[in-house]
């Protein structure tokens, strides 16, 4: 082995990946590394558009696939989605042709996937042949389908009290340990979407096997693609898994069906496009975040919701990581700007075996008001009313100081606190469809 390439082996590979070259001329399309500063690499003799995806050749059995991530002047800068060893300066580099392509088809169904549309799962190859870009042109809004029908999510405190639409976008706020991941698992399950597409993105290695077999199940991997890309991947790979999960799940809503999309986690997708924008020098902004990572997520989400006319919708729900339950983290307001709304998960009722753990004064459902009847909407407001009555005087009924009849509303809400919390509890395999939810709702208080 050589330590540089021959001229003739790299138009091979050029002939053979980009077809880059003229059959008439002995010009090679191709640069050279020239430097490496941290995660960015650094490379003359190419001139390529953003996104565009290059091959590095270490050596004939050894290529490192890397992305363009901006240029100065005639250097372009590079970041690579595995580990960079072997690389030195001169290595050649070969631009694609094809860049931001994903594969997709009915096939994908029932699969695992990495952050490149490859099969993880050991079960073969996937037969799919058409593909999609990972950079979807945004649907005109005033073509977009309102929202107007409820999504039957599995959940019953999600589908009676902050009810879900067909095309809506809302977030989970969470810290850690505070049952997110089950109930993601239990939505997957027990909802009525057509097709499930599960991004987990950043998240630790050994928690996506445990999703994948215990929260999702075989039940629900039979109507579901799962993108992995955990957090010892590039944060081009983490970038990349969301535009792909975000992708497959419109080509699904591209053929009328009514996708669930659920992406864990937003964050980690910001802190990712964090690490390559610094990469290149752009200054940050807020708490260390570049401005170009809010406007990233807001092309991200824009692109789920309903579809046009004959086409179905992406239902999608962002899980954001608030560390120590600080729900003022720039990520977090940013994306409840962005989102029709949020579920916060709360740590009190997590520590005292409240599951889910939904704390229903701070979770809103934006579009609940158009897509439930009236008589719905006035029991779900009733029962937050007594809910949060209850738990402003908490400390005074335990004490014995409040006396019954100074408040009708408080007197409504001890009469029925037990009865309240057995409604908000659900067991991790059990299933409440929407008119379950909502009869139960209504019965809770005849």
């Amino acid at each position: 082995m050589t330590d540089f390439l021959d001229k003739e082996y790299i138009k091979n590979q050029l002939l053979k990946m980009s077809k880059a070259i003229d059959d008439n001329s002995s010009v090679i399309v191709s640069g050279v590394i020239t430097r490496i500063a941290g995660m960015k690499i650094e490379a003359t003799g190419i001139s390529v558009p953003l996104g565009t995806t290059c091959k590095i050749l270490v050596s004939e059995n050894h290529e490192i696939t890397a992305e363009v991530i901006g240029f100065s002047d005639h250097t372009t800068y590079l970041m690579a989605i595995e580990n960079t060893h072997g690389i030195k300066q001169g290595t050649p580099v070969i631009p694609l042709i094809k860049a931001h392509q994903a594969l997709v088809g009915k096939s994908l169904l029932g699969r695992v996937l990495d952050a490149l549309g490859n099969p993880i799962d050991g079960l073969g190859p996937i037969d799919a042949n058409e593909s999609y870009s990972l950079l979807a042109k945004p649907i005109n809004p005033l073509e977009r389908k309102r929202i107007r029908e409820p999504l039957d999510v599995g959940i019953r405190v999600i589908n009676s009290l902050m009810t879900v639409g067909k095309g809506q976008r809302l977030g989970i706020f969470a810290g850690s340990g505070v049952g997110k991941s089950v109930l993601l698992g239990m939505m997957t399950r027990f909802t009525e979407a057509e097709v499930v597409v599960v991004g987990l993105i950043g998240e630790r290695g050994r928690e996506v096997k445990e999703f994948i077999e215990e929260n999702l199940g075989p039940k629900g991997l039979a109507k579901s693609v799962v993108v992995a890309s955990p957090a010892d991947t590039s944060p081009l790979m983490r970038v990349n898994g969301a535009a792909l999960a975000t992708t497959i799940a419109e080509y699904f809503r591209d053929r009328g069906l009514d996708v669930l999309l659920i992406l864990d986690s937003l964050t980690r997708y910001a802190q990712s496009q964090r690490e390559i924008s610094l990469s290149v020098g752009e200054l940050p902004a807020t708490k260390g975040f570049t401005p170009s990572v809010f406007a990233k997520l807001a092309q991200l989400v824009e692109r789920s919701g309903n579809g046009t006319v004959g086409q179905g919708s992406i239902t999608a729900f962002y899980t954001i990581l608030v560390e120590g339950d600080d729900h003022t983290d720039p990520v977090a307001d940013s994306a409840r700007s962005l989102l029709d709304g949020h579920i916060f998960l709360s740590r009190h009722l997590s520590d005292a075996g409240h599951y889910p753990a939904i704390d229903i004064e701070k979770s809103i459902s934006r579009i609940m008001p158009s897509v439930v009847e009236e008589n719905q909407l006035n029991y779900a407001n009733h029962f937050k009313k007594l809910y949060s009555a209850y738990a402003q005087n908490r400390d005074i009924v335990n004490v014995g100081m409040y006396q019954h009849g100074a408040d009708k509303l408080l007197d409504e809400a001890i009469k029925n606190k037990d009865r309240m919390e057995i409604f908000l509890k659900q067991g991790i395999n059990e299933s409440a469809s929407m008119q379950d939810s909502i009869g139960q709702l209504y019965n809770l208080f005849s």
